[in-house]
Formats: C-alpha cells, sequence, structure tokens
C-alpha cells in the first residue's frame, strides 16, 4: 500500500515550514531567495561553482560534471538542453484550485513546426496565464496555453518557432514505453534561467499512486514513476530522458525525507499531443469515480476471490496489485452502482489493471456507456455506467462582480471532498464576498433569500442587486459541509461597477471578457428606530450612560494605500455631535478616506458615513453619517476642557475583541510622549509628536476604543488603537492608549461651525529627553532651572529625531528645542501653537550653542492622498506622509506604495517602497509624466524603468506590458462624485470613466514579504 508523506517542496524552500506533502515543483514566489537545500548557492549539484562561467561554458561544464563517466550521456544531454526552456508565467487571477501568482518553471519542445511546449499542469493552471519562455540560449518568446488535462498534471503551451532566430528549435520525442524499472535517467531543467540543472537517477518502480498535495491540485486515476534525483523548486514541467535522448516522463513532484522524485507518464500526454496536432478535440471520459492501484494482499483482504486473482496473475504476470475504488462522487455516474472499496475486475469484457488502458477506454467512449465488472466481498457485480464529459465538469469560465470572482464547482474540488459537483465555488473571497480568515474554499447557498445552485443562476441573483444593498448570504466551506453560515453582505458594485464574465480562449490562450451587466442605483436610504442597551448593574451611571455616544465603524478600503496592511477594519467611535452626526474614531479604523464607511448605531441601525477631518499627527479622524436617518438617543459626548492628570482616578469604558462593553474604576498611571515604532517594512501612518494615557486595569489592553470619563459623564480622554511596526513574525502590532480630549477641542469646534481646518505642522518628529542628557548635549544650568520651574511635573525637553524631507529644513536633527515663541516647551501639548502660526520663533541648542531659528510651518491640505494610479498591477502615488517622516531624501513623486499578485509587477519585482525616477530613459518625477511616458508604450512590449529603493539604491528594471488582464487605472478625489473619488481607466490610448477591470485589496501587498502574500495578523499591546 502507497502511502504518501515527506514530501519536498516543489517550489524553492520558503521562509516557513511547509506541510509533509509534496507541492509542486515551480519556483517560489517569495522575494528574498534561499538557496536549495541540497546544495550551497552558487554550487552545482556536484559541488561545482558554475555561476561565474559564461552560458555555454558553464553549459559544457555542467554537462561534463554530471556525466564525466559517459561521453555518450554528455552528447545526449547537449542536445537535450536545448529542447528544454525555462518558463516564466503569471497566474493572473485565483481559479479553480489556483491562487493568483508569479514563478517559474520548465518545460521541453515537444513539435518544433508548430511550436508545442509540454510542462505541467499545474504551471499552465487552471485559469488565465500569461508568460514567456527562454531558451537555452536566451532568446525569449510568448507562450499560450492550449491545452490543460483536467485530471492529469500536464498541459501544452504554444509558442512562434520563427521568433526564435539564432539556434535551431527541435523537439524531444515522447517515448513512454521507454520508462522501466531500471532505467538510468536523467532530469533536465533550470534554477530561474541562469543555471542549467541536470540530475541523474534510477527508475525504481512505476507503478505508485499518484502523489497527495493535500488541498488544492492533485493528479489521481494514473500511476506515476518513482525514481531517486533530487529535483529542486523551478524544475516543474523537466523532461526525465533516457541515454538516448527520448523524454520517457514528466518531472512532477518530490520527498523531503528522502532523494525521490515522482514523474508523470506520458501515455496520455503523447495522446493528447497527437491529437492537438490533428487539430482534433482532446477528448476526456469519465465516469465520475477515483481508483487507487492496492497491491494484492490489500486487495484480499477487501474480498478478491482467489479465481480473480489467479486470472489477473495469469494475465499480467508482473502486476503486483489491481484498481480499487476510492471515491465515487454524489449523482455522478458510478453513484450508487459502484461503492468505495469496489475492485475492477474488467472493462468491457477486458481484463484490466492500469490506469493507462481505463484512460484509453473512457476518453474514447465519452456519450457512450461502459461495462465494468466489479468485485465486492467475493461477489461478482456487473454495471453498465453512462461515461461523461471530463471537460464539461471542468470550469472554463468565470464572473466578477462586487470585488470578487465565482465560478461553477470543478471536479478537482468536488473529487476532494468527495461532493456532488454542483454548487457556485467563491475563487477570490475579496470585495463585498470576503469571509473569516484568509482561506478559500467557500460555496455560496443562496443571495438574498434566493438559491444559488450554479454560476447562471447566480448572475441573475446579482443582476438584481442594487448597489450598497445588504443582503443575506448563506454559504458553506468545503472543509466543514455541516455547518452553514448566514451572515448579511454589503453590495459593492460602485468602486468596481462592472460585473464580466471572462471566457477561456484556447485558441488564443487568453480569456476573453465580457461585461453582463451595469451597477443598479443603490435603494434610498429611510430612517429607522432603535434604543441603545442599559448598563443597570453598573456603577456610576453619569458616566456609563456614555455608552450612547459610541457607534461602531466599519472601513471598508477597495484598494490599499499609504502602506496600510488591511483591507477592512472595525471599532467603535465616540459621537461628538449627535445633531451633526460627527464621530471621532482611530485612524487605525479609518486610514484613509478611499473606502466605504458604515456607521453602526445602537448595533440595530446602519447608515453610510464619510470622512470630514483626518488629523495628521494625533491619530484621528472624524466622520459624519446623516442623524436625519437615525430615531435615536444618540447622545453628544461632552468633552473636558481640562488635561486629565497623572495619579487621577477615572472610569474606563471601553469594547473589547468582541466589542462588548467592558467598564473599571481605574487610575491614570502615567502620561507621557510616546514613540510609536516606525514600520521599516512599509512606512504608514503612525501618531507622533503627541501625549499618551495609560491606566490601571488590565482591560485598557483588551480594548481597542473606549473612553477615559469622570462620574458626572464628562469625557476626559479618548481610548484609541495606535499602529504600530510589524513583528518578525509578520504580526502587525497594536497599542491602546489614550488622548485627552482638550487637544481635540480646537478642531472640533471648527468642524461644528462647518469649517474644515487647515493646520499647520512642524515638519519634525521629536522625542522626549531627561535633564541628564540635556546637560551633555551642552543645555546651560540656567535653563535647566528654568525647565524645572515652567513643569515641576516632569522635567524635560524635546530633541528632534527626525526631519521631514520634501521642505526646506529649518530644524536639524539633534535640536534641542527650548522654547517657541517665547514659552518653554517642556509637555508636547504646548506645541499646539503650530497648529494656526505660520511662522514659530524657536530658540534651540543646536551642537552646543544656543541658536534661535525662525521656522516656517508646513501646511497639510494636501498631505492626505488624493490620486493613485493602478499600473501593470503596481499601486502608485505620492509618497504619502509616512514617507515623507522615515525617508531623507524624496527621490520621485511617483511611489509604489502595494502590487497585486499575478501581476506584472510582481512578476518584474517592482516592490512596495520603491521610487520611479524614468521610463524608457525619460524622467518621469510625478503621475502625470509617468502616465504620458507609458501610454506610448504597445501591449504587450517590454520597457525599461528607472528605479530607486527606499534606502536609496538605484537600479534598472525591464517589465512587460499587459494591458488585457491589467489596465491602466486611475482614482482621483472628488467631492462631487458621490464616493469621494472618480475613477478612470487608461486603455489602449483612449481615457474612459470607470474601472475596465476588477481588483481587490485583499490580494495586494503593501510589503516586501516572506510568504506569498498573506495578510499580517494583529497583536495588540499596551505600550508600557
Amino acid at each position: 500500500m502507497d502511502i504518501s508523506h515527506g514530501v519536498r517542496g516543489k517550489r524553492k524552500q520558503p521562509l516557513s515550514p511547509l506541510l509533509d506533502r509534496p507541492t509542486k515543483q515551480m519556483k517560489a514566489e517569495a522575494v528574498e531567495l534561499v538557496a536549495d537545500e541540497e546544495s550551497p548557492e552558487g554550487e552545482s549539484l556536484f559541488g561545482m561553482d558554475i555561476d561565474h562561467l559564461g552560458g555555454d561554458e558553464a553549459r559544457l561544464l555542467a554537462i561534463a560534471s554530471s556525466t564525466a563517466d559517459s561521453a555518450e550521456w554528455q552528447n545526449t544531454i547537449e542536445k537535450v538542453v536545448r529542447r528544454v526552456v525555462s518558463i516564466r508565467f503569471c497566474q493572473t487571477y485565483s481559479f479553480d484550485t489556483d491562487s493568483a501568482t508569479t514563478s517559474e518553471a520548465t518545460g521541453f519542445v515537444v513539435d518544433s513546426e508548430k511550436g508545442y511546449i509540454l510542462t505541467n499542469r499545474h504551471v499552465v493552471g487552471a485559469g488565465p496565464f500569461w508568460g514567456h519562455c527562454v531558451f537555452d540560449n536566451h532568446e525569449e518568446c510568448d507562450v499560450y496555453p492550449v491545452y490543460r488535462d483536467p485530471i492529469h498534471d500536464f498541459g501544452f503551451l504554444r509558442f512562434d518557432p520563427k521568433v526564435i532566430k539564432y539556434m535551431p528549435v527541435a523537439a524531444l520525442e515522447l517515448r513512454p514505453d521507454l520508462a522501466r524499472v531500471g532505467s538510468e535517467i536523467r532530469v533536465v531543467g533550470n534554477d530561474a534561467g541562469e543555471k542549467l540543472s541536470i540530475l541523474s537517477g534510477i527508475i525504481s518502480r512505476i507503478d505508485r499512486n499518484a502523489p497527495d498535495y493535500g488541498e488544492g491540485y492533485n493528479d489521481f486515476n494514473t500511476n506515476y514513476i518513482q525514481a531517486a534525483a533530487s529535483a529542486s523548486g523551478g524544475s516543474s514541467g523537466s523532461p526525465v530522458v533516457n541515454i538516448d535522448g527520448y523524454a520517457v516522463a514528466l518531472q512532477a513532484g518530490g520527498s523531503t525525507e528522502a532523494a525521490t522524485d515522482y514523474f508523470l507518464p506520458l501515455d496520455r500526454p503523447l495522446r493528447a499531443l497527437q491529437c492537438i496536432q490533428r487539430g482534433e478535440t482532446v477528448t476526456r471520459g469519465t465516469i465520475q469515480c477515483q481508483w487507487l492501484i492496492k497491491p494484492f494482499d490489500e486487495c484480499r483482504r477487501l474480498g478478491l476471490s482467489p479465481e480473480s486473482e489467479a486470472a489477473v496473475r495469469a494475465g499480467f504476470p508482473k502486476e503486483i496489485g489491481m484498481l480499487v475504488a476510492e471515491t465515487i462522487l454524489p449523482e455522478g455516474p458510478s453513484h450508487l452502482r459502484i461503492e468505495e472499496g469496489d475492485i475492477l475486475i474488467r472493462v468491457n469484457g477486458e481484463l484490466l489493471t492500469k490506469f493507462i488502458r481505463l484512460d484509453e477506454i473512457l476518453d474514447s467512449s465519452v456519450g457512450q456507456k461502459v461495462e465494468l465488472l466489479v468485485q465486492r466481498g467475493g461477489e461478482n457485480i456487473e454495471v453498465e455506467l453512462e461515461v461523461g464529459d471530463l471537460h464539461a465538469i471542468t470550469p472554463d469560465r468565470f464572473v466578477t462582480v462586487c470585488g470578487a470572482a465565482f465560478h461553477d464547482l470543478s471536479y478537482q474540488q468536488a473529487r476532494l471532498y468527495a461532493i456532488r459537483i454542483r454548487g457556485v465555488y467563491v475563487c477570490e473571497p475579496s470585495g463585498s464576498f470576503r469571509f473569516d480568515g484568509t482561506d478559500r474554499g467557500w460555496m455560496i447557498e443562496s443571495v438574498d433569500q434566493r438559491e444559488t445552485p450554479d454560476l447562471k443562476t447566480f448572475i441573475e441573483v446579482m443582476k438584481g442587486l442594487p448597489d450598497r444593498a445588504r443582503v443575506v448570504v448563506v454559504y458553506r466551506h468545503l472543509r466543514d459541509l455541516h455547518t452553514m453560515h448566514t451572515s448579511v453582505f454589503y453590495i459593492d458594485r460602485h468602486w468596481t461597477s462592472k460585473m464580466r464574465m471572462a471566457i477561456r480562449n484556447d485558441t488564443t490562450g487568453i480569456w476573453d471578457f465580457v461585461e453582463l451587466a451595469d451597477a443598479l442605483p443603490p435603494t434610498p436610504p429611510v430612517s429607522r428606530k432603535a434604543n441603545f442597551i442599559r448598563l443597570d448593574s453598573v456603577s456610576h451611571p453619569a458616566a456609563v450612560d456614555v455608552v450612547r455616544s459610541f457607534v461602531r465603524i466599519s472601513c471598508t478600503m477597495p484598494v490599499k494605500l499609504d502602506g496600510f496592511p488591511r483591507a477592512r477594519k472595525i471599532g467603535c467611535g465616540l459621537v461628538i455631535d449627535a445633531e451633526k452626526g460627527h464621530v471621532v474614531v482611530s485612524r487605525a479604523i479609518v486610514p484613509y478616506d478611499l473606502c466605504d464607511i458604515t456607521v453602526t448605531v445602537a448595533d440595530s441601525i446602519i447608515v453610510e458615513g464619510k470622512v470630514l477631518f483626518m488629523h495628521p499627527l494625533q491619530n484621528y479622524a472624524i466622520i459624519q453619517y446623516d442623524p436625519s436617518l437615525v430615531q435615536a438617543p444618540v447622545k453628544s459626548a461632552k468633552l473636558s476642557s481640562e488635561h486629565i492628570k497623572q495619579g487621577a482616578s477615572t472610569i474606563f469604558l471601553g469594547f473589547n475583541q468582541n466589542l462588548r462593553v467592558v467598564v473599571a474604576k481605574t487610575t491614570v498611571t502615567d502620561i507621557t510622549t510616546v514613540a510609536i515604532p516606525a514600520n521599516a517594512a512599509a512606512p504608514r501612518y503612525r501618531a507622533i509628536n503627541v501625549d499618551a494615557i495609560t491606566v490601571d486595569t488590565n482591560l485598557s489592553s483588551q480594548c481597542g476604543s473606549g473612553v477615559l470619563v469622570s462620574e458626572d459623564g464628562t469625557v476626559q480622554a479618548l481610548w484609541l488603537t495606535y499602529l504600530g511596526e510589524r513583528s518578525h513574525s509578520n504580526k502587525d502590532i497594536e497599542y491602546h492608549l489614550g488622548l485627552a480630549t482638550p487637544t481635540l477641542l480646537p478642531v472640533v469646534k471648527q468642524i461644528q461651525e462647518g469649517v474644515t481646518p487647515k493646520l499647520r505642522i512642524l515638519n519634525a518628529e521629536l522625542h522626549t529627553m531627561q535633564m541628564s542628557q540635556a546637560r551633555i548635549m551642552g543645555i546651560s544650568e540656567e535653563w535647566i532651572q528654568k525647565v524645572e520651574e515652567s513643569n515641576p511635573e516632569r522635567h524635560q525637553l524635546f530633541m528632534v529625531r527626525k526631519v521631514e524631507c520634501g521642505h526646506d529644513q529649518y530644524l536639524q536633527e539633534s535640536d534641542v528645542i527650548l522654547s517657541v515663541n517665547g514659552k518653554i516647551i517642556t509637555r508636547i501639548s504646548e506645541l499646539d501653537v503650530m497648529y494656526d502660526h505660520d511662522i514659530l520663533d524657536v530658540v534651540v541648542i543646536r551642537r552646543c550653542k544656543e541658536v534661535r531659528v525662525q521656522v516656517p510651518t508646513v501646511p497639510t491640505e494636501d498631505l492626505e492622498t488624493n490620486r493613485a494610479v493602478i499600473f501593470c498591477g503596481a499601486i502608485l502615488h505620492r509618497p504619502h506622509h509616512a514617507v515623507r517622516q522615515q525617508i531623507s531624501v524624496l527621490h520621485s513623486e511617483v511611489y509604489v506604495s502595494a502590487r497585486t499578485r499575478g501581476s506584472p509587477a510582481y512578476q518584474y519585482a517592482l516592490v512596495p517602497t520603491n521610487f520611479i525616477l524614468a521610463v524608457n530613459g525619460v524622467q518621469t518625477l510625478d503621475l502625470d509624466s509617468f502616465l504620458k511616458e507609458v501610454s506610448k508604450i504597445p501591449d504587450n512590449t517590454y520597457f525599461r524603468v528607472r528605479v530607486r529603493t527606499f534606502d536609496n539604491i538605484p537600479f534598472v528594471i525591464t517589465i512587460k506590458k499587459n494591458e488585457h488582464y491589467f489596465p491602466t487605472m486611475e482614482f482621483v478625489a472628488d467631492a462631487a462624485e458621490p464616493s469621494g473619488w472618480r475613477r478612470i481607466t487608461h486603455e489602449k490610448g483612449a481615457v474612459d470613466s470607470g474601472l475596465a477591470a476588477a481588483f481587490t485589496a485583499e490580494d495586494m501587498d503593501e510589503a516586501v514579504v516572506a510568504q506569498d502574500g498573506v495578510d499580517a495578523e494583529t497583536d495588540s499591546h499596551t505600550n508600557s
């Protein structure tokens, strides 16, 4: 009995451990590559460094070193390598079992005249594919899928042989009959197209079951060949050749616990190739039953009779087992006729023990009936089954709507979970249809109380839903079909208004998009009634009555901007003006205004919100909802005008991780200027130059929203979530701290008067300094005495830690600020004078000398991102405030904020935090000049991009443009638009309103991550 376990990854090893299962041997998508476990970086398998040699020299040396004992092998390999290609590709959309990804693999030419390349099915993928191949002499040409098998791990790509001009294009002949136990073979592949990889081995088995890759794509109903070869990342699709230069198998998988590799036999690829060459359809039949090879001893235990075993052994003396039914899909041809454990004896009267012959019969009998003789518990049972079309139960289309993508459930997924092939599968769970957790596998059962048994019905239901509607969705997960989930989903048809169908076109090799329906306008909202909960059992009733001033805020971001790591955040906000609907909320919940905000009042009434103001430094935003839609006793919070003191008693009222109210009497433990750590991987908004409050209760670390309130109900401080750095374990740290309410009052007053605050700020980040340090920095005893007299509670000054770039720098790093406009600065709140002064008179200690500096303040009206461009999957905008705070020199106004998985930006390493300086030698230092230059570039052609990293390292990359899957799109802030943003598509030289393609924030990475783009998790901590 074959047990698949301990399998080496077919990708290059990521930075985290893999499950003990085989995985596809594509090159890893990780940015930071690591050397193969079997050999150090820069060494061949045989310990010889060939990286420093030229192409031909390295290739020949690798051949010689790997086959030094055989001149015949040298000649064979030299011929084979010219037929092997490196495939570099993007799977541009998540589809079926495949996620959107960028990777590299191997293939080999099997028809040099028509230009066909054989590789793995997990390379060609089930969904949209975009890629090219590189030959041995480093000539490159585009490749297009012409066939991917529904089950078996092979597919064909097409290229134009006329494009290859500097070497003859030749094909490898497929000889599946030459794969025999004991045969010496070579696996001829490549490592990212740079280093030749030739691995030797001996075929040890030709009758093992297909390796089990766990969840996702799996081959089945075929035998695999086993050999000791130790293939590594990037070798998927490599030919397995014998000494005569024939391809006898196709590289597919390998074991991590032993130097063992698994190869796909070439019988079915050869048959498919011949059909394609003749222009015929590759028919594929199925009875929706998975079989496994099981040895005779196990078959006997299952009920194989001695007579049947004798007949099989006589007919097939070398066989050691038979085919046994493993999984029968409900409602399929085999359902209720074949049972798990049935032993296959004959098909159409023919004694049969091999997958290859079973495939031959089924593939030639599509739409016809076959007769099977199976043995069940020693009893012979004859059944007649109708052979179905395997292609008909393999999806070839998907629909995108509301930022998510859907298709009919595939045979692959149904077989994995032994369920009927029926239902709507969410291949890209994002946008409106994002679910708890990040995994895929969700099935939609009904939408808006209407069942959706298939994609056609689902489309009709979605066509009738208006934008911004809230509907009931019932769904299940393939891993837990017993549990039915019911949730209310928000229908977003405004950010991605077009509903589109993508249909696979095997003639062109691309997926054609068809628009299905325009979005219906939103239904006008109506006023609703509700009441707040009462906390009768809690003391201090006036204090806890502030619960009527809290609303729940949900913020959904369609695009990742400004380095923010999440696509959705939920928290609570404090109503500061119930008559106008003004709410103050943390910027860790509402990070920018390209978003949808929903406000839930009294856990009952849901209304839309919009951003009115975002504070550049103090970590809060003010949003507004329409109070005429809310018939509830919402109470305006009374904000204290006096600063709360350290040691003061107060009442903590917060909302925990379940958004439930918790209350505790507590004491203020500290009030200090905090330094929220900057995120090194991707700069993002953080609070600076602000005093934070901590309290003596464990509840404070559990609550991301709340207030400190006095017994009479006056709010003394907001309790906010502060987004910090990303940890080494790829988790985003959040700090929960208090912000004194007097800090908010000047801004709140202006907003209540209908005036948008136009604050001015010092373009510098300050840190506290104790007097012991101050003396060393050159501060006189006279100034130290003034500081002590000015602030008896805390003897401190502030030192300039960092000066923002992009403006004239009047302050210098390490300056110690003594006074501003004649007032000694010992509290950070005393710097609030900067908000309404154009110039500040600042006295500093600079290099042990007292200096008076006239420092202009910086306006903040254009500080927030108001324009974003999506180009080749990269999100570009002006460097946001956090970038200017952390960088010393602003290289360009074109900053890469994020990128979409499976995009050209991913494939060609245009990474977040890069600055774009020029395109094709033309300087493009702002978005207008960048768009002007890239609009001149024809589709599917390379262009040069001059880039500078965040750490000031310049380099040039080349990118191939793809307008079909990744058109250039633009967001421009526009108050006249209902959503506050105008959407534009730049396509084929024209500019159109709206967006031409779907996009999802969930598939965007805002930082370079070690794993395949999994969103960072969040840890919550209280700053100490």
